[in-house]
């Protein structure tokens, strides 16, 4: 069964973050620029003290009406954040993101951040389980094997 650090194999385990003192328009900036959707918030001894979202952004400070530019990360980001390690299943990673509604986990090996898994990270590699499984059946069938 494919592991949650074949998965950060597959996609790469980039890291992006931002300090929890930065303005959300800094964030918003990042995640656009990376095409991703969500940062890790580090305090200054690089310890996770949240996560910051598109949606943290959209119902925090756009339907709020709030000042992005003078708003800190802090003030908006999640700071409950629950983390998994890499050699957990994706069943396991998928029942965890299901159960909590999150989309996005923080990966750690042996407690230091290695990655960041987002929910289509784990469709994805479903999905290219699923179709694996479908091409070796189908070549057992015709008798290819």
């Amino acid at each position: 069964m494919e592991t949650i650090n074949d998965v950060l194999r597959q996609k790469g385990s980039d890291i992006y973050s931002i300090s929890p003192d930065a303005a959300v328009f800094e964030a918003v900036k990042l995640v656009a620029e990376k095409n991703i959707g969500a940062l890790l918030v580090l305090d200054k001894s690089e310890q996770v003290v949240g996560i910051f979202t598109e949606r943290d952004y959209a119902r925090k400070i756009a339907l709020l009406g709030k000042d992005p530019k003078a708003t800190p990360v802090r003030d908006v980001m999640t700071s409950k954040v629950m983390f998994i390690e890499g050699d957990k299943s994706i069943d396991d990673c998928m029942a965890l993101m299901t159960k909590h509604r999150f989309r996005h986990l923080p990966v750690l090996k042996v407690g230091k951040l290695v990655g960041l898994v987002s929910i289509g990270d784990i469709v994805k590699a479903v999905i290219s389980g699923k179709n694996l499984l479908i091409d070796q059946l189908g070549e057992y069938i015709v008798g290819n094997s």
